[in-house]
């Protein structure tokens, strides 16, 4: 019994020996070595160099904002991100909303509206002036979407509820009052939906085109180089025909401040 028991372990020992060598060394060794050779820049992170230093990576997103976290008016702004505070990543990951969740969509009356006291309702009792499908946030600013009696929400100055910003509903509304639009302008669904990883450091053309006029005014040149910067910086589809064109926002900023 002990003869059989040595026939049956020894060469599971060395079996185990031999597969945890060859997938836990040799493999990754040698893909790491393929990778540094063949594809360095990609394998260590696709960073981007300005002036000897590092300023972000061509496969992640950042935000440009100003002194006070506001959207800089004078670089184009990405698309919104559920990455920690934006674009982290390591919290990558999407809201995973569904199509009709108020977190996504807001209230809409005759829908998903939900009354002071929790009941369904046929109008939104949280409309504001600017946002009809408001939805509203407690004290936290965390958004309320199963009201109940005695609970608290934020107001505004003016005694308005004050609305979740996250809505696209409210993306919308802050997307064209940044770029001058007109309250009933249409928005490219990238500017107002995060991506699967919340790290896409991409936006459409679409959206470029959009933020180009907001962009030249707060440099102070002309439309047309911003356009042509643009245009510079747009990638055609993956292969050629997968997805569609895409503008990187870190090197079309970078462009801009190239090319004052």
């Amino acid at each position: 019994m002990l003869h059989a028991l040595r026939r049956q372990i020894i060469p599971s020992l060395m079996l185990t020996a031999v597969v945890a060598v060859a997938l836990g060394l040799v493999y990754p060794l040698v893909v790491t070595g393929i990778g540094q050779v063949a594809l360095s820049r990609q394998a260590n992170g696709s960073f981007i160099m300005q002036n000897g230093k590092v300023v972000g990576s061509s496969l992640i997103g950042q935000n440009f904002l100003d002194a006070k976290g506001n959207p800089d008016p004078k670089y184009f702004q990405p698309r919104p991100s559920a990455a920690g505070a934006g674009y982290d990543p390591t919290s990558s990951g999407a809201s995973n909303l569904g199509p009709g969740d108020p977190r996504l969509v807001g209230f809409i009356p005759g829908f998903n509206t939900v009354g002071l006291d929790g009941s369904r309702s046929a109008t939104n009792p949280f409309a504001t002036a600017a946002d009809p499908y408001c939805v509203p946030t407690d004290d936290t600013g965390a958004p309320v979407i199963s009201p109940a009696a005695g609970q608290k929400y934020a107001k505004n100055p003016d005694g308005s509820y004050a609305c979740s910003a996250n809505t696209v509903p409210e993306r919308a509304s802050a997307y064209r009052q940044l770029n001058g639009l007109a309250d009933t302008a249409s928005v490219p669904v990238d500017a107002v939906t995060g991506s699967a990883s919340g790290l896409d450091p991409a936006i459409s053309v679409a959206n470029a085109d959009l933020q180009a006029a907001r962009v030249a005014k707060a440099r102070n040149v002309s439309p047309a180089r911003v356009l042509g910067l643009v245009k510079a910086n747009t990638r055609g589809r993956q292969l050629g025909f997968l997805g569609e064109p895409t503008v990187n926002v870190l090197t079309l900023n970078l462009a801009l401040d190239g090319n004052p």
